[in-house]
């Protein structure tokens, strides 16, 4: 640990409001003073009255005539309150919630959305949050609204979309440094929903929708070249050995044959095919003469 860097407890005894060294002078002795005497006359009475249970996850911050009696909080456990003199003030130190209304938010790129989100936070020192702000869970709950809408103004709408874990991140750092002197220590953040606009949301989709077109088409594209490749290769071969072309024929003849099919190929060389054809156009012009 860096021994320049100062702890939490110096920073709440620099920055406190309530504590000063200076002590209760002589009429707070005399009150302290009488108020013992109360205490002892009415007993036991009054021994019901100044004792205080405070729980587990509580503590107490007691001021006595004004001031803030010690430099940290009491409890848990039994405390004892004096009284007319001492008043305290308790403080719940477990995990708080606040939840982040729909902020409406205008982006960078300049897109009106809506969104929400929830703060997780708890107190580390009591007297912090007692001593330096009025209400430090209502102080806590606006800052992080005006910390949500200043973070988000400052990116796009693609930026919050696809960066949620950072911009969290960015807005706890954020508030944990800016209650740092209120006793806050921010455990977490998260965004719990982005609200855009439905027309927003159907150009979006439209445009998602023309982008996978447009990959299928390339992908369609890709694979018909690289079939063709692969038929010029097959020809290549196939031309070098013509009896590769029968047994390409009679396997083919055994595929039709396992799917019970009762349709057969017979192959036929083009060249037949061709000389079928000039005999066919012979006759026909040979007809005509003879008539």
């Amino acid at each position: 640990m860096d021994p320049g860097a100062s702890s939490p407890e110096k920073l709440d005894k620099e920055n406190l409001v309530g504590i000063k060294n200076k002590g209760l002078g002589v009429c707070g002795w005399i009150l302290l003073f009488l108020s013992f005497l109360l205490m002892v006359i009415t007993f036991p009475i009054s021994i019901w009255m100044c004792l205080k249970i405070i729980k587990e996850y509580e503590r107490a911050v007691v001021f006595r005539l004004g001031r803030i009696q010690a430099d940290k909080a009491k409890g848990p456990g039994l405390i004892l309150i004096l009284p007319c003199i001492d008043v305290f003030v308790k403080v719940d130190l477990r995990t708080v919630t606040c939840n982040i209304p729909p902020q409406e938010i205008l982006t960078r790129d300049s897109v009106t959305t809506q969104v929400d989100g929830v703060v997780y936070y708890r107190i580390y020192s009591a007297v912090s949050a007692v001593a330096n702000v009025n209400d430090v869970h209502q102080a806590t709950f606006l800052l992080a609204q005006t910390t949500l809408r200043n973070v988000l103004g400052t990116r796009t709408l693609s930026q919050i979309l696809a960066g949620r874990e950072e911009i969290a991140h960015s807005i706890q750092t954020l508030l944990d440094d800016a209650t740092e002197l209120w006793g806050i220590r921010v455990a977490r953040v998260e965004i719990k929903d982005v609200r855009i606009p439905v027309q927003l949301q159907r150009s979006m989709a439209a445009e998602a929708e023309a982008t996978r077109e447009a990959r299928a088409k390339v992908l369609a594209a890709e694979g018909e070249m690289n079939a063709s490749k692969a038929l010029k290769s097959a020809s290549m071969v196939l031309a070098e050995s013509p009896a590769a072309l029968q047994l390409r024929y009679l396997q083919t003849l055994a595929t039709v044959a396992t799917e019970k099919n009762s349709t057969i190929v017979f192959p036929l060389p083009i060249n037949m095919l061709e000389g079928i054809d000039g005999i066919t156009y012979d006759n026909h012009k040979k007809v005509p003469n003879r008539a």
